[in-house]
């Protein structure tokens, strides 16, 4: 039987970052791991092949609809399936090999197969039972179905995110059940290698929880770059037929029912945790109402000994959320006392536009009553992105009234997720807009537009 300090369940970014900060800190560690590769649905059917497909079909975009302007001239590229899923396929493997590559330089374990916790401070992988000071839960979430709908998911016909990644062939039309970041993502993949793409969302607007200007500009360009949308539909059927599928939806203005066919339906409409197999119940931890873990301050479950983070507890399932919360769970462990501001975590779409925000909207400044100014500046203004076709979109700057402080910032445009983090180090020190538009910013960068919107708080942007 193995002894650690430190086992954690799950090589997803909470579980992998987390191992390697718990090693480097003199933790002996172990990470159990069921896939043959290591990095989780991140790195394997999730944020990275993605980024490969949404990388790849831009380029398509680019050479279609910019290269002849630039003086580029030739015939367009054609689309070969194999080669780009082989790209994105090569993409993953360098990716998770790398990961595999830190663990033995961090002398990380990696218990192969599946996990679960049959007692405290013992976890079982496949027959070999190993013992752990600390045992971190880091397991991730799984594509969640549509609530109250009869779905059944082949990943053929009716795929999840993962399916959507290694389709057979492109399909001629697809339905994307969902209008949020996945969807809207994957949706815009198949567009660009001309699916036709109909977005089908229960609300009234794209990407919830976003800042309501931002979302309507959003789905404007997705619009004209050729996706449809079925606004404020609730869709209660997805069946398939052959080779074709048919979603069955009810329009909540008027109670009316209609369907749609196509040759794929993609069902984005969010993820839940996967806790499956691991014993929890058994164990008495406690769970929130919607299937998560619940934590106390410091990640602990309800069961001493015993942590969760990344997915399986709440907040926002991102990525960089779960790797923020495995580096401070592991410096806890080692007698340290991190701090994450849960308020300044990004979010960002990597369509084209992306869009980026952190902090406060408009619309939740309003709710809590908070007075506030907005500093506005449109890409259109910025020489960098009208010289490589990318002048759609703004930043957008909230700011307290009378304190100047920044509340808030929602970017959309080009390189809005890498623009967002200015705001984002500027917020974590508590920084006025106008701190931000008194800094230099290099001539000519898309980050201009940003200091321009910090300008607009004040007594103006310069190029607008």
């Amino acid at each position: 039987m193995s002894s650690y300090d430190v086992i954690i369940i799950g090589s997803g970014p909470g579980g992998y970052v987390c191992a390697i900060r718990c090693a480097q800190l003199g933790l002996k560690t172990a990470v159990v791991e069921g896939r043959e590769t290591l990095g989780g649905t991140c790195l394997n059917v999730g944020c990275i092949p993605s980024k490969a497909m949404l990388h790849a079909t831009h380029m398509l975009h680019e050479a279609e609809h910019n290269f002849a302007e630039m003086g580029l001239k030739g015939k367009s590229p054609s689309v070969d399936w194999k080669q780009m899923l082989a790209y994105k396929d090569k993409t993953i493997s360098q990716n998770t090999g790398g990961i595999e590559f830190l663990f033995k330089k961090n002398k990380i374990d990696w218990l192969k197969g599946w996990g679960s916790i049959p007692e405290v401070g013992k976890v079982k992988v496949g027959d070999e039972t190993h013992e752990a000071k600390h045992i971190i839960i880091a397991s991730g979430s799984e594509a969640a179905s549509i609530p109250g709908a009869e779905v059944e998911i082949d990943e053929k016909i009716v795929v999840t995110s993962t399916g959507a990644l290694e389709l057979g062939k492109v399909p001629g039309e697809m339905i994307v059940v969902g209008g949020g970041v996945i969807g809207l993502e994957l949706g815009s993949v198949y567009s660009r290698l001309g699916t036709k793409v109909t977005v089908v969302e229960y609300l009234d607007a794209v990407t919830p929880g976003a800042d309501g200007e931002v979302a309507k500009q959003f789905q404007k360009l997705l619009k004209k770059q050729g996706l449809d949308f079925v606004m404020g539909a609730a869709v209660n059927k997805v069946e398939t037929n052959g080779n074709k599928a048919t979603v069955s939806y009810k329009l909540r203005k008027d109670d009316s029912d209609h369907e749609l066919k196509a040759d794929v339906v993609l069902v984005a409409t969010g993820r839940k945790p996967y806790v499956e197999g691991l014993g929890l119940e058994a164990l008495g931890i406690e769970m929130t109402k919607r299937g998560q873990i619940a934590v106390k301050d410091g990640f602990e479950t309800s069961v001493k000994g015993i942590y969760a983070i990344g997915d399986v507890i709440e907040g926002p399932m991102l990525a960089h959320k779960a790797e923020d919360e495995g580096t401070a769970i592991a410096e806890m462990l080692a007698g340290q006392k991190p701090h994450i501001n849960y308020g300044l975590i990004p979010g960002v779409i990597y369509t084209a536009p992306e869009v980026a925000s952190v902090g406060e909207t408009e619309e939740t400044l309003k709710e809590k009553g908070h007075a506030y100014k907005v500093g506005k500046f449109p890409f259109m203004g910025n020489a960098r992105a009208k010289a490589v076709f990318q002048g759609e979109g703004f930043v957008k700057m909230l700011a307290d009234k009378e304190t100047d402080r920044i509340l808030g910032c929602h970017i959309i445009g080009p390189g809005a997720g890498d623009l967002i983090h200015e705001i984002c180090v500027a917020m974590e020190f508590g920084a006025a807009a106008e701190d931000v538009a008194r800094t230099c910013h290099a001539h000519p960068t898309y980050s201009e537009a940003v200091r321009e919107a910090a300008l607009a708080c004040g007594d103006g942007a310069i190029h607008v």
